[in-house]
């Protein structure tokens, strides 16, 4: 946030421990009043209990509301709370097409099957319908209530029909003549013209009608679909605007004031706009495919038309039609959803590319560049030791650099990467094509499966199947998530590997957006170890020996948990144990069992999770010493670490892994060593910073809620502000 300019962050004190024995007492986050302690009254708790657990649906769509509640964080800059506001009804898209979706799939074929919290699917599918009608309703209220007029004041107006002047009203009249109606279907709906396939998503307006048309046909109703070439939001000229102001106006705005042209002779009695949100999920059974990439290109085909889950209409569509929109697509009641506004707020998106308001969005911050990496090879560098980056506090270039560097250098001989979600014009892929075309030996692991980016991840492996390289889908039962690139290069007659680990995705724009951390190493440990992964990848046989990486399926999951259970076991000895992890979600019953026992033997636990979060805090004899936290800020918090104090011998690991059943059973994963203490100790201080956040962080609650931190008399503390100041200012070695 832009409202304080954070001073320069102090070092965390050293810590101090039976082991340690520093002057300053260690840093406790979060301890009780009394103090750490172990609760042995309490250690026979059943940890199968429902009661221990939050849904994960619902701790899903907790999420989705603190995205929301963003909007009204008057510390944020306005364009950026609409943002917020924006990618809540985005998210809230994907919830409805893949979790709700699955939900009413298990409910159709009977299954009763219960996650740990033991909620049945039905129960779980009751409570999201009225906390998701309850916050949809809340979202269009911030946004006609509170955005809108705060952006009116600030020069941006989105002008409503009873609004135009004569002058707009003849300009939009001339718009939809020229460009909306030649490219318009409407469809009549008859015996002849059944109801229509709609895409998903799509912007849609059933329409009244009365009269008859050139065929002697009785009016009735039609379906008015609005090509997607359409924009959504129209800027008018700007000698049509008030002085001062930008003006908008929505297409269903447009559509609406001349919906009777498209009808000629017969008298349009309502016209009502609705959208569909259709089941996006896409399965593919691996037993029934010989060709995936095949297989996928049918299954995106069929997204577009998958069965109904949600039915968005204006808030003033008479019931007889939302009930007969209801028939069409087999919803029920709880699935119709009235808005007041746009049904399609996502696609507003679309004026944070036509603005120029540098005073209404956050400050821009040019990531750094550590000292060693500049005016040298990248190659060079690494060489010198480890090199930890922290985006996008600094640059996610140098990664760029080392695959542009090692594409073009003739004593590189090898190149292997795994690819998630990028672009196929990105950098990274047109270091990999320049590669291939240097007859090196290239090799991709594309996942094609990645949600929502198979298309694009299909054309990037035909880019770069054309150039020359190696491209490989994976494990057909286990998506490829881990962030892998290998290099082989000869130096002095003898090959040598380098190695980037990170965790997150190799995808320039979102670099800039999200926090991740990147490690570049020349380890012999552990590029012998990646090595042996994509070895694992590419060809068959049993696992091969990883000695310094921890990998899933087959050795993470076990390692958390044995690392958890030795700082369960230095508390009971009286040590101190103290664990912070930091992920996306929590939601696997044996990981969130394991840190209940350490809570019970007095370790503490610190953890940050973004999202979904099953683990319940604060339970008496069962989780009392433990904090979750959220951090909701101007960036999307994306690392995932684990620390360990492990009784004076610290370890920190980084992973591409979150901690759900998905991630630690049925995908390709990598979990990374900091091996250089001094990079260990820089990313503790990171977490640390993250603990004592307290503008944008929410704690969680043992009913499930997330409270707000505030300063109060305290000086304002933002975890992304400091480190954007601690590395985006100056250079970090």
């Amino acid at each position: 946030m832009d409202t304080f300019a954070p001073p320069a962050p102090t070092p965390p004190a050293p810590e101090s421990s039976p082991e340690h024995d520093g002057a300053t007492p260690p840093l406790r986050i979060n301890r009780t009043r009394s103090g750490i302690h172990a609760d042995p009254a309490h250690s026979h708790t059943d940890l199968d209990d429902p009661q221990l657990y939050f849904n994960r649906e619902l701790t899903h769509l907790q999420f989705n509301i603190r995205v929301l509640e963003q909007a009204l964080d008057e510390a944020h800059p306005l364009i950026n709370r609409l943002m917020f506001l924006l990618i809540f009804s985005s998210n809230m898209d994907e919830f409805f097409e893949i979790r709700v979706a699955s939900l009413k799939h298990q409910i159709a074929l009977g299954d009763e099957t219960t996650g740990a919290d033991g909620r049945s699917p039905k129960a779980v599918l009751s409570d999201i319908s009225r906390i998701a009608h309850a916050e949809i309703s809340r979202q269009y209220h911030i946004l006609n209530e509170i955005l809108l007029p705060s952006l009116e004041a600030q020069g941006l107006r989105f002008r409503r029909r009873d609004q135009w002047t004569r002058a707009q009203q003849d300009w939009v009249h001339e718009f939809f003549d020229s460009d909306i109606m030649p490219i318009v279907s409407p469809i009549g709906l008859d015996p002849s013209h059944p109801f229509p396939r709609l895409v998903n998503k799509s912007l849609n307006f059933i329409v009244e009608l009365e009269g008859k048309d050139a065929f002697g046909r009785t009016g009735g109703m039609a379906i008015l679909p609005a090509p997607r070439s359409l924009p959504r939001l129209v800027a008018l000229p700007e000698h049509l605007c008030e002085t001062g102001y930008r003006e908008y106006i929505f297409l269903s705005s447009m559509v609406h004031a001349h919906a009777d042209e498209l009808f000629p002779g017969m008298q349009v009695r309502g016209c009502y706009q609705f959208r569909l949100t259709r089941d996006a999920d896409m399965s593919v059974d691996p037993e029934e495919v010989s060709d995936l990439a095949s297989a996928l290109r049918g299954e995106l085909l069929a997204r577009r038309y998958g069965s109904g889950v949600r039915l968005e209409v204006a808030e003033n569509c008479p019931d007889a039609l939302s009930d007969f929109l209801l028939r069409q697509f087999s919803l029920e009641p709880d699935d119709l959803y009235r808005v007041k506004g746009p049904v399609n707020l996502t696609r507003m998106m679309a004026l944070l590319d036509d603005l120029d308001r540098p005073d209404l969005v956050y400050r821009p911050f040019t990531p750094g560049i550590p000292r060693v990496l500049k005016g040298r090879s990248v190659f060079q560098a690494i060489r010198q030791g480890d090199i930890l980056l922290h985006h996008p506090f600094q640059s996610f270039s140098p990664i760029e650099e080392l695959l542009i560097e090692a594409a073009r250098d003739p004593d590189v001989l090898a190149i292997k990467q795994t690819l998630y979600r990028t672009g196929a014009g990105s950098p990274i892929v047109n270091a990999l094509v320049e590669a291939a075309g240097q007859s090196k030996e290239v090799t991709v692991v594309i996942e094609l499966r990645a949600r929502f980016d198979e298309a694009d991840n299909l054309a990037l492996a035909s880019r770069l199947q054309e150039a020359g390289a190696i491209v490989i889908y994976g494990i057909m039962a286990y998506k490829t998530h881990a962030k892998m690139l290998h290099i082989v290069r000869r130096e002095s007659g003898k090959l040598r590997y380098y190695a980037h680990l990170g965790t997150g995705n190799y995808h320039t724009k979102t670099a800039k957006l999200y926090t991740d951390y990147s490690l570049l190493t020349a380890n012999k440990a552990l590029c012998a170890d990646v090595h042996r992964v994509f070895q694992q990848l590419s060809g068959m046989g049993r696992a091969r020996q990883i000695d310094t990486l921890l990998h899933a399926p087959f050795t993470l999951h076990e390692r958390l948990i044995e690392m958890i259970e030795r700082e369960a076991l230095n508390a009971r000895q009286g040590k101190r144990g103290h664990l912070i992890i930091k992920c996306n979600s929590l939601t696997e019953p044996k990981l969130i069992k394991a840190l209940y026992r350490a809570s019970q033997a007095g370790v503490e636990c610190d953890l940050i999770i973004r999202g979904m979060c099953c683990l319940k805090p604060g339970i008496k004899g069962v989780s009392d010493n433990i904090r979750v936290r959220s951090i909701i800020g101007r960036l999307l918090e994306h690392t995932r670490v684990f620390h360990f104090h492990n009784a004076g011998k610290p370890e920190t690991w980084c992973s591409s892994a979150d901690c759900m059943t998905r991630n630690m059973f049925h995908r390709v994963e990598t979990c990374f060593p900091l091996l250089d203490k001094k990079l260990a100790t820089r990313v503790r201080k990171d977490l640390e910073t993250y603990l004592v956040d307290n503008c944008q962080s929410w704690l969680l609650q043992p009913d499930g809620s997330y409270r707000l931190q505030h300063p109060g008399d305290g000086a304002p503390i933002s975890a992304q502000e400091t480190l954007i100041y601690a590395y985006a200012k100056g250079a970090t070695a």
